[in-house]
């Protein structure tokens, strides 16, 4: 492989070149040259991003990589590339998400460097209880977590997704909330999937409330299943995803793996399972908390939404909003707190998350003008016990 000289894009992004008297130079070798093409990627597209968001130069010649840049930085670069070679070795995949994800956690080290240097001069610092410490600590960047199920290797992308996986860990019970695309919901079933083929537990139970965003789809056709899968969908493609499809078509069918509508966990105790409530949200306080008593013995339980996507009625709560500040610090709790530095999915959706949080307190007003409207419009709609059979037929079909 031929040299090459990088280095400009990372002036761009704001972090630029360290002065010359203060540039470290790393020589890091590789020692089995199969793997380097994989780890280079594409027209060294992998280094090229190692290089934007670190903000070192790279030299790639033969089978060995030289960076250059401030100390801290290098050395993150090397922790980057040396972690990437060695998952190729165990021969998983490396493409542009896992690098991203292993920046992520080394520039969260870094920052935590940084903050200790400033902050730790006095020796004094703030305790933190147990339960809240992967919600109110800022992770620490320490080696990326994984979910292994036979189908599928699932690595944390962010140092909070890593956070979110230790807290699984430790607690019976986690809430987990933050915007779109931070890995929630795809995070507690993957977790879940292992747990189920650990032996761990003896059953999945994966719940959303059956709430419209913002608008009425009416009657559904077919039987109970039929009317609850479009709502549930979500769920259904991440247990695709981790779990080989005859795995979750058997599942299903014998009930080892439930998905049902929030309605219908009233009156149960679920022991040997694990959990999980998806769009907690748009549960209200009163379900929120028959949900959370339905948890047994040798059970876990998930808990994930987004408290900015709240589809209730104007002025009803969200059981989620209540819950998390009912129960911080509760032991065995645990809670974790993703934000828009955590997205994942892509960078346009961070950008759009970015751009809805600052202008959100200009448009609340009008989104709850709208949501108010759309609910009198609804209500309007639906049929009383005073007006005959033929009234309702035409009523739910306007």
């Amino acid at each position: 492989m031929g040299s090459r000289q990088l280095g400009k894009r990372g002036a761009r992004n704001g972090q630029g070149k360290s002065p010359k008297h203060d540039v470290e130079r790393l020589v890091i070798p590789f020692e089995d040259n199969r793997l380097l093409a994989d780890l280079f990627g594409e027209f060294d597209c992998h280094l090229a991003l190692i290089e934007d968001r670190l903000g070192v130069e790279a030299v790639a010649h033969g089978n060995v990589v030289t960076v250059s840049g401030s100390e801290a930085a290098s050395l993150a670069a090397r922790e980057v590339l040396e972690g990437l070679y060695a998952r190729l070795g165990r021969g998983e995949s490396v493409g542009l998400a896992e690098v991203d994800g292993a920046i992520r956690h080394s520039q969260s080290a870094l920052d935590r460097k940084g903050e200790d240097t400033r902050g730790g001069h006095d020796g004094h610092r703030e305790s933190k209880k147990p339960a809240e410490q992967t919600s109110n600590q800022k992770p620490s960047g320490a080696a990326m977590r994984q979910i292994r199920t036979r189908k599928r290797t699932v690595t944390a992308r962010s140092p909070m997704q890593s956070a979110y996986i230790d807290a699984l860990d430790r607690h019976d019970l986690v809430f987990a909330s933050g915007p779109a695309g931070t890995g929630k919901t795809y995070l507690a079933v993957a977790y879940a999937a292992q747990h189920l083929e650990a032996g761990a537990c003896e059953r999945l139970i994966l719940s959303r409330p059956a709430v419209e965003a913002g608008e009425r789809l009416g009657f559904l056709p077919g039987d109970m299943r039929d009317k609850v899968d479009p709502y549930l969908r979500p769920l259904y493609d991440a247990l695709y995803d981790v779990l080989a499809p005859e795995k979750v078509e058997r599942g299903l069918e014998t009930g080892i793996i439930e998905i049902a509508p929030l309605a219908f966990m009233r009156g149960r105790t679920l022991s040997d399972a694990f959990i999980i409530l998806d769009e907690a949200q748009n549960a209200t306080s009163m379900q929120m908390k028959m949900f959370l008593t339905r948890l047994g013995a040798h059970s876990k339980m998930v808990v994930t939404g987004d408290a900015t996507q709240v589809d209730l009625a104007p002025g009803e709560t969200s059981g989620l909003i209540e819950a998390m500040a009912l129960l911080r610090g509760i032991e065995g709790v645990g809670m974790i707190a993703f934000s828009r530095d955590d997205v994942v999915r892509r960078e346009l959706v961070a950008r759009i998350v970015a751009a809805y949080d600052e202008r959100a307190p200009e448009h609340e007003p009008a989104r709850q003008q709208e949501s108010a409207r759309q609910q009198e419009s609804a209500r309007q709609q639906e049929p009383t016990s005073s007006q005959g059979p033929a009234r309702r037929r035409g009523s739910s079909r306007s």
